[in-house]
């Protein structure tokens, strides 16, 4: 049975989760600074003292291929029986990706020919997030990127057994991660709302998770405590088990390009699309309609939005996000975060648009509507 342990000192269940998978060999997926800095290091020491733990430092902010490639290596030598992730979003899928391809004996390459495959559930593995952000502690898919180009590995196997969700360890997390991560998660929350795909209880799941963050986001980053690390932390947690539903929109499919090719990690990459994609399906029309519930039915998903944000008026949802980035320290200015010319833009359209990505936005994107949405996001000139 799945457990999850949420809360300040929620990480004293590590021992029983240990205990309870009857560990003695595990193998550890952690950063090589973070895991200082956050005061993993130091809490984890008595929990894993006793047991034989092999360390794999993952060397980039995104999960690429080469990394999983030579985790996987070292994975099969070492042998464990259980694999703990402790760290952000990309330390946690890159956990993920090691022990679903290395237990299943697939080359990750393999994965995207054959479909027909057998998989099964071989190993346990324990995430302890140190960012609130991403949410993969509660969701069974994975970013894997081959070169600049981002895919995502999705399969039921890869959601960990146990998540123990501590704010402990995002207590000394820089502003600018706290800014960024939480961009990430308020972004989950609202397009798995909006997502043609929700459902009563996907949306109970990103209504309490944009109710979290949305309040709290400005002060953790400016003025961190206790009670908005907590509501940071939950809200996204619960942001994930939102997406874990539904899946993301074209927001996220857009911000890919912009991370990869331009270097702005993801979530300030969600920020800079949320807002203009938010005025972009207030828009939609019977034509564009991709909901099947109906155009009514989306527009009134805005507005309930629109209300968690203290808003009555949907209209004003995209300068609140943008308020936000303005207060947690974010760049809108394009041209500032080296996104300068037309060829820039054509990348992030020629690599952010795919109709497989973008298919479960409540409106249809084509890639004409691509292009005038990042034109409009770039010539934002509030501040």
């Amino acid at each position: 049975m799945r457990q999850e342990f949420i809360g300040f000192d929620s990480i004293k269940y590590l021992d029983q989760a240990l205990s309870q998978y009857k560990a003695r060999k595990i193998f550890l997926v952690r950063g090589k600074e973070s895991f200082k800095t956050s005061g993993a290091e130091s809490i984890l020491k008595p929990f894993l003292a006793g047991y034989s733990v092999d360390h794999f430092i993952c060397n980039e902010p995104n999960p690429k291929i080469e990394d999983i490639e030579r985790g996987i290596e070292v994975f099969k030598t070492q042998n464990p029986d259980v694999v703990i992730a402790c760290g952000g979003g990309s330390i946690i899928d890159t956990a993920k990706l090691i022990s679903f391809f290395g237990t299943n004996n697939i080359a990750p390459q393999d994965w995207f020919c054959e479909k027909t495959m057998k998989i099964e559930r071989k190993i346990t593995l324990i995430a302890i997030p140190t960012t609130a952000g991403s949410g993969s502690e509660a969701t069974q898919f994975a970013v894997l990127y081959i070169g600049n180009e981002k895919h995502s590995i999705d399969h039921p196997t890869m959601l960990s057994d146990t998540a123990i969700i501590d704010p402990v360890f995002t207590m000394n997390l820089p502003p600018y991660i706290t800014a960024s991560s939480g961009m990430d998660a308020l972004s989950q929350a609202i397009e798995s709302y909006w997502n043609i795909n929700s459902t009563d209880e996907s949306k109970v799941f990103a209504a309490y998770a944009i109710g979290l963050i949305y309040p709290n986001i400005v002060e953790a980053v400016n003025d961190p405590k206790i009670s908005n690390r907590l509501a940071m932390a939950e809200g996204a947690h619960w942001a994930g088990k939102a997406i874990n539903l539904t899946r993301t929109t074209a927001v996220h499919a857009i911000s890919y390009p912009i991370t990869s090719y331009f270097g702005i990690p993801h979530g300030h990459a969600c920020g800079l699309i949320l807002p203009e994609m938010f005025h972009y399906i207030a828009g939609v029309t019977e034509n564009d309609l991709l909901d099947k519930r109906g155009k009514e039915y989306v527009l009134s998903t805005l507005n309930e939005i629109a209300q968690f944000m203290g808003e009555n008026d949907r209209q004003n949802v995209p300068k609140r996000i943008y308020m936000i980035m303005k207060n947690v320290g974010l760049e809108t200015n394009f041209k500032t975060l080296g996104i300068k010319s037309e060829n820039d833009m054509d990348t992030i359209i020629n690599h952010g648009f795919n109709p497989a990505r973008v298919k479960n936005n409540p409106r249809l994107l084509t890639k004409e509507n691509l292009k005038h949405l990042l034109h409009a996001a770039a010539s934002v000139t509030f501040r």
